[in-house]
């Protein structure tokens, strides 16, 4: 077996990679940017060897930086992980030159999968279900308003190198066509430095379902069943599960045979998806191959118990697999949640900066947590801002999906925004329950964008009981200092007012009355007619309160937020402040001051780069016309005006590095 394997990648699939080479016994190398010299990825490996600048395109993607420490290290094998260099030709080739081993597919098959427009015509040569559509490059905005009039709208466009989303578009219309051309023309040069862009007709109401296929050098490909991908958002997926709740057992065995035809067509070797569009009759069509481990591997080692990494590592090696097609089974259910830093409440714009705390849940058999980040490390400007994949498994779909409820409960991030709230909410929608999902998913029960309104619906009791009991906790600590007048210590009430922060800025006031309290094992609560037992083991200081709550377990993250709390339980936050009952007569006269008014002012949504400024001081715009356009993590975001307007005043000009919230223009 190997003795040394480089990782050339970051972030969690790198730290993915290094756990399973420890339990083979096989040493690593890291390479990491000037970004990520701190990163946990370095720390976990043996050796690390640092390769440039903080961007990609002079560090990761440096091929020869990353050759040269191969060379330098003595590492015998490279383990790509995705995304970088992972389904480069060039790579593999250079690596070959050297005599060292690419842990994934030779140059054949990932430059015949890796083109989109070339893999749709190996496709069809192999007899694998094609989505219609037109194959050539499209060589200007008319040339792909043509085609797509042929073809028939609704069309995907499409860049050929293309992949995670960037440099797709769907259009309705001629107009549309227009625009997300030019738009995913843009990004695909910025990110793959390949502009050439393909159109198919978009197929309505479709499932995202790959398959999971493995080979090795010795003729031996199986499919490793399938995994459901079709909560997406801008075509970047959001929530995994295997198997499909939608696949039978015939669908199921057509799938995975014509993805090994595909795989076997091209000789390939290694781990590898083939991605299909399912639709509502179970008819399916190719999409795509990755030549690569999948971000959402995880899923597919829960339900199987194979380790996808080790049989890559087996595989690269010149190893037999180690199982037949007959032995591949589905034992239970597993779902995967990428938790990332963006704010669901702005249009899931990314958030930067540093994770001041970080508390992933507790792994078990039932709950992992792939993650590249640590408490105090930082989420930078320059890479993908996933924080974790958190993966769930069951006996079924309800447990795996009880056992993701609680885990993102318990999930506490601070320093940054992320999503954690928005991946509850898709948990409580009634067709995520039921398994009635498609790529439409977010856009139909998110028409507005996310807000409060789509959290699942909550108990008000258990937020106001558990805020109650916190309170009374600090406020008898606090009445225990030393150095106290004699005669003059302070009273606990049993009795508590706790106002809840509602939408409007205004507090809403309910007494609630501690009727039993064990200190450090919790007590009861009523509020109203309802008495509520918690029993916990929680201390002062602590953000999780984890508890049972009338019996059933339960966590809520807790802040101390000025004189009140921040709570958070089910994705949905309350602030909320205990008061005595004199307190709250005092707190009744207090002023509430209304916050500032910025609606003449265009904001940056996201810390990014100012790539466009499309109008002057003076100029009049009329509500939907483009103002600007900023890019960040590479992703090009268009700001319109909301309403007529003169600009009055600008701040920044193209080019300048914006923070969030930082302004770019004003209007009269």
């Amino acid at each position: 077996m190997f003795k040394k394997i480089l990782i050339a990648n970051r972030g969690e699939i790198a730290c993915r990679v290094i756990k399973t080479c420890r339990k083979m016994g096989i040493k690593t190398v890291a390479v990491y940017s000037d970004a990520d010299r701190d990163a946990l990825h370095v720390e976990m490996a043996d050796e690390a060897v640092h390769i440039g600048e903080s961007a990609t395109a002079k560090s990761y993607l440096v091929i020869d930086r990353i050759v040269q420490a191969c060379k330098d290290t003595g590492a015998e094998a490279v383990h790509p992980g995705y995304g970088f260099l992972s389904e480069n030709k060039k790579f593999q080739e250079a690596l070959a030159k050297e005599k060292i081993i690419f842990i994934g597919p030779d140059a054949y098959a990932i430059e015949a999968m890796g083109d989109k427009i070339e893999s749709k015509k190996l496709a069809d040569k192999a007899k694998v279900s094609t989505v219609p559509g037109f194959l050539g490059v499209i060589k200007d905005v008319a040339h792909a308003k043509q085609i797509s009039g042929e073809i028939g709208y609704p069309v995907m466009l499409k860049a050929s190198a293309g992949g995670g989303g960037k440099g797709m578009r769907i259009a309705r219309s001629e107009s549309e066509v227009q625009e997300g051309f030019e738009r995913s023309q843009s990004e695909a040069k910025s990110s793959f430095g390949d502009d050439r862009m393909f159109i198919e007709k978009y197929i309505e109401q479709p499932r995202h379902i790959e398959i999971q296929i493995i080979a090795d050098r010795h003729g031996n490909t199986l499919y490793l069943n399938e995994r459901e991908c079709s909560i997406q958002r801008r075509h970047q997926k959001v929530i995994e599960e295997a198997p499909s709740p939608f696949l039978d057992e015939k669908t199921r065995k057509a799938m995975g045979e014509q993805a090994v035809a595909l795989a076997k067509a091209v000789q390939y070797v290694s781990a590898g998806t083939v991605e299909f569009i399912v639709d509502t009759k179970r008819n399916f069509y190719f999409l795509e191959m990755n030549t690569r481990l999948q971000v959402e591997h995880p899923v597919t080692e829960l339900i199987t118990g194979l380790d996808l990494v080790e049989l890559m590592i087996r595989v690269a090696y010149g190893e037999k697999l180690p199982l037949a097609q007959k032995d591949v089974k589905i034992n239970g259910w597993a779902l995967e949640s990428r938790v990332y830093a963006e704010d669901p409440y702005r249009n899931f714009l990314p958030s930067t900066g540093r994770l001041t705390r970080y508390i992933p849940p507790k792994e078990s058999a039932n709950v992992r947590v792939d993650t590249g980040v640590y408490e105090g490390g930082e989420i930078s400007v320059f890479y993908d801002p996933m924080i974790a994949k958190l993966c769930s498994y069951g006996k079924d779909r309800a447990e795996a999906t009880a056992h993701m409820r609680a885990a993102l409960d318990a999930y506490y991030i601070r320093g940054v925004s992320h999503n954690i709230p928005f991946l509850a909410s898709v948990l409580g929608k009634p067709k995520f329950e039921s398994g009635d999902l498609s790529t439409n998913f977010i856009a139909e029960e998110y028409p507005q964008g996310f807000s409060d309104k789509d959290l699942p619906a909550a108990d008000p009791s258990k937020m106001l009981a558990v805020a109650t009991l916190v309170h009374n906790t600090y406020a008898r600590r606090a009445a225990g200092v030393s150095g106290q007048i004699p005669g003059r210590s302070r009273k606990i009430p049993s009795k508590w007012v706790v106002a809840t922060k509602g939408a409007d800025g205004n507090y809403t006031e309910t007494p609630v009355e501690i009727t039993a309290e064990v200190p450090g094992s919790g007590g009861a609560v009523k509020i109203g007619a309802e008495t509520i037992s918690l029993t916990t083991d929680w201390l002062p200081g602590q953000p999780l309160f984890a508890a049972i709550i009338d019996g059933k377990p339960v966590t809520i993250q807790v802040d101390r937020k000025g004189v009140g709390y921040r709570l958070f339980h089910a994705g949905s936050q309350a602030d909320v402040r205990v008061y005595t009952q004199r307190e709250a007569e005092l707190a009744r006269l207090m002023p509430n001051k209304p916050p500032p008014d910025l609606s003449k002012y265009l904001l940056s949504p996201m810390p990014g780069l100012l790539v466009t400024l499309v109008v002057a001081e003076g100029q009049e715009v009329k509500a939907g016309e483009t103002l600007a356009v900023v890019e960040a993590m590479k992703m090009e975001n268009v700001l319109k005006a909301e309403r007529d307007g003169t600009v009055k005043k600008i701040y920044e000009k193209a080019g300048a590095s914006l923070a969030v919230d930082q302004m770019i223009l004003e209007f009269g």
